[in-house]
């Protein structure tokens, strides 16, 4: 007889990132797998998120009280109807030697949260774990989303009432930037961190990026561009802000990047 080891190739690498969705919508993404040996090979789709091990797993400690500075969690947030997130069609079956299969995997949130996520392993004879792949999406009540800056929220979701950052007046030891997108009425705020080193020979602004995005949405007609403005321009200046674009517009599935720099003005004090 022959011993032959089971050897695939999967068309995804280690992160299949369904990108952003609007609320209770629906995205679809296809990813392929070759069975690549001389036998046919039976498979299994298996998510953590339906792991029967899932609820002792999540008797302990979340990652981010335990590792601040990593995000680990491999199941995110999770829908409120109780339904899956992800699915996986086809979730079981064979692979007939040198073919290969397509595999569908729907994004289905019904609430808005950044951290919709899970692990998908694709497991062979029903024990050996040929591919790993993270499945990643987020979702927004309103089609548009502004990205930046240091993360404010956790990504695992708590039951508690938190305040609107707008509320919680706070300051650093720098120039507060007062930036509002008026894009939504509920406001969202982001946190940029500008850090300028003084050199006795050139004068380089500090430099960060927003990014501003669309979703496609069957909501609103598909060509229609997404407007965007920002307020309090010359407070920005007077403070040593500079601004790539003050307003624009954002075409459906793209992002558009905005560069924000800074240099202290002549009365800063450093201390």
């Amino acid at each position: 007889g022959h011993g032959v080891m089971p050897s695939t190739v999967c068309s995804v690498g280690e992160v299949l990132d369904m990108g952003y969705v609007i609320a209770r919508e629906k995205a679809t993404s296809t990813f392929q797998i070759q069975n690549t040996c001389m036998l046919t090979l039976r498979y299994s789709i298996q998510l953590d998120s339906l792991s029967p091990t899932r609820d002792k797993d999540q008797q302990r400690l979340p990652s981010f009280i335990t590792s601040p500075s990593q995000r680990t969690e491999f199941v995110g947030t999770q829908n409120y109807n109780g339904l899956s997130v992800f699915s996986v069609f086809p979730m079981e079956g064979e692979m007939v030697a040198g073919k290969s299969q397509n595999f569908v995997v729907t994004f289905s949130p019904d609430h808005e949260s950044l951290y919709y996520s899970d692990r998908l392993k694709v497991v062979l004879f029903g024990k050996k774990t040929a591919h790993v792949i993270h499945l990643n999406g987020a979702a927004r009540d309103h089609p548009m989303f502004v990205e930046g800056g240091v993360p404010l929220d956790v990504p695992i979701e708590s039951l508690a009432v938190t305040l609107p950052a707008s509320s919680q007046e706070a300051q650093a030891g720098g120039s507060v930037l007062p930036l509002t997108l008026h894009y939504k009425a509920v406001m969202k705020s982001i946190l940029l961190v500008l850090e300028y080193i003084e050199s006795e020979s050139s004068v380089e602004p500090a430099m960060t990026d927003l990014r501003v995005g669309a979703i496609q949405t069957a909501q609103i007609a598909s060509k229609k561009n997404v407007e965007f403005g920002i307020e309090g321009l010359p407070l920005l200046q007077q403070k040593g802000f500079t601004l790539g674009a003050g307003k624009g517009t954002v075409e459906r599935s793209q992002v558009k990047l905005i560069s924000v720099s800074w240099v202290p003005p002549a009365d800063f004090h450093v201390s």
